[in-house]
């Protein structure tokens, strides 16, 4: 056994393996990329506090699950939710930003995790702006490419804390 270590150490460097590429599971492949604009597009208009042409990232019969709340669709998500949420805020910003994508066919798993910070306009009895809301937040998605190539939310959970 000893010989067989002593051979293992003494072997010549392979100096080769050193110098290859990453696999290619490492390369972001062009599905994996599209969901990643997906998740930022949806991200963007958050941000801008406008969720104008969002509806298009989700399917019809979406879910939308918030902070241990079933939302409903997007479509109600965003009417009843998320929509006068944002017209109560004067920013929303996201930083600290990582996402993790795995796509498996044409489902797509995403796990991001970001710090926001919410921005709240100063209301008329208010002789300054509420101080920010700074939060940890996490969502995971399932998104699936639908017939026309194009990736739209299925199920989004998101959550947070201070």
């Amino acid at each position: 056994m000893r010989g067989f270590l002593l051979a293992l150490f003494a072997a010549p460097a392979l100096p080769a393996l050193a110098q290859t590429t990453p696999p290619a599971a490492a390369t972001p492949s062009a599905d994996e990329a599209a969901v990643r604009a997906v998740l930022q597009q949806y991200q963007r208009a958050v941000q801008r506090l406008d969720t104008t042409g969002t509806t298009r990232l989700f399917v019809p019969t979406s879910v939308v699950v918030e902070s241990g709340s079933r939302e409903g669709t997007y479509a109600h998500y965003r009417d009843h939710h998320l929509g006068p949420e944002l017209k109560e805020f004067s920013s929303f910003t996201f930083s600290d930003y990582q996402a993790d994508v795995t796509v498996d066919g044409p489902y797509a798993f995403a796990t991001e995790s970001y710090t926001y910070t919410i921005g709240l306009k100063k209301g008329p009895k208010e002789a300054a702006a509420p101080v920010p809301i700074k939060r940890r937040g996490v969502a995971t998605s399932v998104l699936r490419k639908n017939a026309a190539g194009q990736w739209q939310f299925v199920v989004t959970h998101s959550s947070a804390r201070k």
